[in-house]
């Protein structure tokens, strides 16, 4: 086998499609409201990196950085309207995103749950789907368009939708622990684990929700560190990291 081969070989994809989550934290840095320049140029720069490996991305966006619904109902604005915020969050995330993917020179398409047609196009499944047959990225805003669901939910919502092969989860840890390694030197990653045992160990990686539609599908879920470089790139191409859920 030539070297030219054995390159090739190496840079496959591990999977055609794959949908990734990104919370909206995630794009505050280390702060924990709004937009950090930095962070959103990183995230952006992986994407890229990632998306050259011929890989059809689809984004989920939460909004956390912006709005939490299940904190501002504490003010008094009810479940229903402070989830409605939340959703009109994750599309200010989108469009940021957008500008700074394309800064990238990707060719993006942001598709929101709920309407807005100035900036973003309805989510249409077919629609979707032709925009990542096409090589474009795919920018899901909105959530699943109802109140009192996650974005964990959306993303594996979306998932099924779009028949990704994968869904991948960024956060700011390097996969599943046995407890919240922030807090605990003794916690241990988990290579692997079964979609029950997040259920039954409560490891609050996703909502229950999303985990049982990933289940219901056999789609894996991979929970991986979004700040190391390099790490999505890796991912996509085959190399082992993070936790798989399976």
């Amino acid at each position: 086998m030539s070297m030219s081969t054995v390159r090739r070989t190496a840079r496959k994809p591990r999977w055609k499609r794959v949908l990734v989550k990104i919370s909206g934290e995630t794009l505050a840095g280390k702060g924990h409201h709004g937009f950090d320049a930095e962070s959103l140029s990183f995230i952006a720069r992986e994407i890229a990196a990632a998306a050259r490996c011929g890989v059809q991305i689809a984004i989920v966006i939460g909004g956390g950085n912006l709005i939490r619904g299940s904190e501002i109902e504490g003010v008094g604005i009810d479940r229903s309207s402070a989830d409605y915020m939340g959703m009109l969050a994750t599309m200010a995330n989108g469009i940021a995103l957008q500008t700074v993917l394309e800064r990238e020179g990707l060719d993006t398409r942001v598709l929101s749950a709920l309407p807005l047609s100035q900036v973003a196009e309805p989510f249409i499944r077919r629609r979707a789907i032709h925009h990542l047959e096409k090589g474009r990225i795919v920018i899901c805003v909105g959530g699943t368009g109802n109140p009192h669901f996650t974005t964990d939910t959306a993303a594996a919502l979306r998932a099924r939708e779009l028949r990704a092969d994968v869904l991948v989860k960024g956060t700011t840890v390097d996969g599943v622990f046995t407890a919240d390694p922030k807090k605990s030197k003794n916690a241990k990653r988990l290579s692997t684990v079964r979609y029950k045992e997040i259920i039954t160990k409560d490891l609050r990686v996703m909502d229950l929700t999303a985990v049982t539609l990933a289940q219901e599908t056999a789609m894996p879920i991979v929970v991986f560190d979004v700040f190391r470089q390099g790490n999505l790139k890796r991912l996509l191409c085959g190399k082992r990291i993070g936790t798989e859920i399976s």
